[in-house]
């Protein structure tokens, strides 16, 4: 989802749950951990009446727990917006002296660091003192990949609330956003400057984790224009150029993302890129490889359309496409992308593809995809070129 900028690695985990009692039920018999798709089928073909009772009941106990699973962003939220991982860089602290450091409620906070240390973000010892655990690292501020941004911004009010309203995407057809907010996302951030900078900055906190791996898993030539389009603050370009050292680069998006950008302090790629501010719905640079990353995911079939249109009347001969998303997977397994669609569609038009979706999307443009590359991340590198 880069308007701005980009990424995210990973799927949610359980790390440091607590066993035992009052552990998170278990999934009932005959389902996948962390999903229900096999639960009726389960408990309802050969088994006992006892047995189908208890299968009803562990069911139940499952279904509850999923449904309090919000409460776990919201306690992560806190810690970030106050800045409890910061003042936990130095060693464990009580909650006492956590509360003083940050100006909260030391019972309150208590009970916010209850519930991360049962995922691994904290720990809390016998002395009832607490310390940033290994999962928990990256929610300091000043640390490289810092997440912290990225956490506040999935979970601002822009995000959170129309998550809620899933049920008006059934029942309408629409998105959540714009019936809460009156405008569709991106007109809102043009609007809001407080929005518009907790998203941007969240998603190059969310993006820099990942470009090194991305841009080392693309396949680039060694000479030619690189044009990150929707590149946001240039963390992809950056790495992209600094991994190849033949290549210049265009940083590609609106002026007031262009105007946040980072790629000036690195003098290592001085006089290799320039900026370029403009529409991708209606046109974009010419080049030799045009990135799209967490770009096509933002928008509709024909919006895509629109855009890959643009690329493959831009693209130089012998040159390619990069689309940069998540690839959906077939299967019931847990995958980010089946997490992040559902953020698509409460929000925006777009959604997370298969790779037949990406083959039509493609074909549709006059572009042909040759390839599916995978990344050491959510994310895979959909290759194409000129049909």
């Amino acid at each position: 989802m880069r308007q701005d900028e980009d990424r995210t690695t990973g799927d949610r985990t359980a790390a440091g749950a607590a066993d035992g009692a009052g552990a998170r039920p278990a999934a009932p018999p005959g389902t996948a951990a962390g999903s229900t798709a096999e639960t009726t089928a389960g408990i309802s073909s050969g088994i006992t009446a006892d047995e189908r009772e208890a299968g009803l009941r562990q069911s139940a106990a499952f279904l509850v727990d999923e449904a309090l699973g919000f409460l776990f962003p919201a306690a992560l939220r806190a810690a970030a917006e106050v800045g409890v991982a910061d003042h936990l860089a130095d060693g464990p602290r009580t909650p006492a002296e956590l509360a003083a450091a940050t100006g909260t409620d030391d019972r309150n906070l208590y009970r916010v660091l209850r519930l991360l240390a049962t995922r691994g973000v904290v720990t809390e010892d016998a002395q009832g003192r607490f310390a940033l655990a290994p999962a928990g690292q990256a929610l300091r501020s000043g640390v490289p990949y810092s997440v912290r941004a990225a956490v506040l911004m999935l979970t601002d009010r822009t995000m959170w609330r129309p998550a809620g309203e899933l049920t008006h995407c059934l029942t309408d057809g629409t998105t959540a956003f714009e019936n809460l907010f009156g405008v569709p996302f991106f007109d809102h951030f043009a609007k809001d400057e407080r929005t518009a900078a907790v998203f941007h900055v969240g998603m190059a906190a969310m993006s820099d984790p990942e470009n090194a791996l991305i841009a080392a898993a693309c396949d680039l030539p060694a000479t030619g224009t690189v044009v990150d389009i929707g590149g946001g603050h240039g963390g992809l370009l950056l790495e992209v150029l600094r991994a190849n050292p033949g290549l210049e680069g265009v940083l590609y998006d609106r002026a007031h993302v262009l105007a946040g950008h980072r790629l000036a302090a690195h003098g290592e790629i001085a006089g290799r890129w320039t900026p370029q501010e403009g529409d991708f719905f209606a046109s974009v640079p010419d080049g030799d490889v045009h990135l799209l990353k967490r770009i096509t995911h933002d928008w509709d079939d024909e919006d895509c359309v629109t855009l890959l249109g643009h690329c493959r009347r831009a693209l130089r001969p012998g040159g390619r496409v990069l689309v940069l998303d998540a690839v959906v997977p077939p299967g019931n397994a847990p995958h980010q992308a089946k997490t992040l669609d559902l953020m698509m569609m409460a929000s925006l038009t777009g959604r997370e593809r298969t790779e037949a979706d990406f083959a039509e999307l493609l074909g549709r443009a006059g572009l042909r995809l040759s390839r599916v590359l995978p990344t050491p991340t959510v994310l895979s590198v959909v290759e194409a070129v000129a049909a």
